[in-house]
């Protein structure tokens, strides 16, 4: 059966997830559809391309994911249908898809959609299932939508480099309050090139080694690890990091790493100093 994930910012208290996942089931009834989140926070880019982005790397190929977030951003024209290695992505028209593959996907078309001034999510939904089912029937990806679209794009947020330092931004904080900062392994080890390193946050906290699992420092302690997806992570054993910590999600419009929210100082940025 094809494989469909669904990915939002709807929440899940309300019908529209279930009745998403109804048409896209009236497009083709063989669909197996697989919920990822539906709390995703709105307007949050880097939040939304972190989850997606993994997720992407863990299915099956000729997987289709359907990421309804930030849907209106601006009033919807068409929508994205975009196939990326071995899976395909439908998708706003919003800036996201870049966001995702960080890379140029191996075709992008355009799913248009009813001129109408009520344009609906449900219209947005359809437009993508009946893309994937045409898919599936045997019709080449160019015949689907409108080839060699032009489609909006945002770049995604990359850490800030020195000669002896680099700046990462927090882009995710689960369910345990640990947090996930911008920074991968690979981009870590390059930086520091063989030398000592110290993670500085909040104005005096410092961590000077990576650990390998939670349990390497006492309950209570703080600890930095690189997690399943290869981004650098801040913990505490048994504790909730960003509360305890002061630390927050970063976002596009702060013009500072720090925030005053409710007379209280919110970090949302992670510097690293290698040794010179």
């Amino acid at each position: 059966m094809p494989l469909v994930t669904l990915t939002t910012d709807i929440g899940i208290y309300d019908y529209i997830p279930g009745a998403i996942k109804g048409r896209l089931m009236q497009c083709n009834d063989q669909f197996t559809i697989i919920d990822i989140l539906h709390s995703l926070p709105p307007f949050n880019f880097p939040q939304a391309a972190y989850i997606c982005k993994n997720v992407l790397n863990n299915y099956p190929a000729e997987t289709l994911h359907v990421v309804l977030t930030n849907v209106f951003d601006e009033p919807p024209k068409q929508m994205l249908f975009a196939a990326y290695k071995d899976q395909f992505i439908g998708c706003a028209d919003n800036g996201l898809l870049a966001m995702i593959l960080e890379d140029e996907p191996a075709k992008v078309i355009g799913l248009p959609l009813p001129i109408s001034e009520s344009i609906s999510i449900f219209d947005c939904t359809t437009a993508i299932g009946n893309a994937f089912n045409a898919l599936l029937s045997g019709k080449k990806l160019e015949d689907i939508g409108v080839n060699d679209v032009a489609y909006n794009i945002k770049n995604t947020i990359r850490p800030k480099l020195g000669q002896d330092w680099m700046e990462g931004q927090i882009i995710f904080i689960d369910n345990f309050e640990n947090v996930i900062i911008n920074i991968t392994k690979s981009a870590f080890e390059e930086q520091r090139a063989g030398r000592g390193f110290k993670i500085v946050f909040k104005r005096d906290e410092v961590i000077d080694r990576i650990s390998g699992s939670y349990a390497d420092v006492p309950h209570g302690e703080k600890l930095a690890l690189f997690n399943s997806a290869g981004y650098l992570e801040i913990a505490i054993n048994k504790g909730n990091a960003a509360g305890l910590l002061g630390l927050q999600g970063y976002t596009e419009n702060s013009a500072a790493s720090a925030q005053i929210i409710n007379n209280k100082l919110i970090y949302q940025m992670v510097k690293i100093y290698f040794d010179e």
